[in-house]
């Protein structure tokens, strides 16, 4: 990592906040935490946020998490794939997709492969395109529109952003995945 890594004696934090972060990881802080914990606002923010998205939304986890791997392929976040990749599979994911996945992301202008078709196809080229272009095609949008109740849509959207936000948090601070 870029900056130290966050200690109680190095910046001092409120329990309260400390052991919420505790809570939901675990039991253990993740580097992440330990890049986090060097702001108490952002920290706080981060772990109320980043827990309604990951554990709160009803929309599919599997196609949330084929979002934010896409992510984090297109952007370099290997701590983000490192962490949602099994959080993929667990949801129902299979390793195939991912292969696949990756395949596609390596160049974007190849087809996707047969892997990632429905539903699947169409999470993976959105999240291709907010992640690469901000601007998502029209053309690309009513498919998901015509497929997604705008619940869906709407959270599926906020999946793919923030996890855009989190890449580049992880990338510009060199955030690596625990050893």
């Amino acid at each position: 990592m870029r900056i130290p890594d966050w200690t109680p004696d190095a910046k001092p934090q409120p329990q309260d906040l400390v052991d919420a972060i505790l809570a939901r990881r675990g039991g253990t802080l993740l580097n992440l935490d330990k890049a986090l914990l060097w702001s108490e606002p952002l920290a706080r923010g981060w772990n109320t946020y980043l827990k309604a998205v990951r554990t709160e939304l009803p929309t599919s986890r599997r196609l949330r998490e084929l979002g934010i791997c896409t992510v984090a392929l297109l952007t370099g976040a290997s701590y983000e794939y490192h962490h949602h990749a099994p959080d993929y599979l667990a949801a129902g994911g299979r390793q195939a997709e991912l292969d696949a996945l990756q395949a596609w992301c390596r160049d974007l202008s190849q087809p996707l492969p047969a892997a990632l078709a429905g539903d699947d196809a169409l999470v993976a080229r959105y999240a291709a395109q907010m992640t690469r272009d901000v601007k998502v095609d029209d053309a690309l949008f009513a498919q998901l529109q015509a497929r997604f109740a705008t619940t869906e849509l709407v959270e599926l959207t906020s999946a793919i952003a923030t996890y855009n936000m989190v890449a580049r948090f992880l990338v510009a601070l060199g955030v690596t995945p625990e050893a």
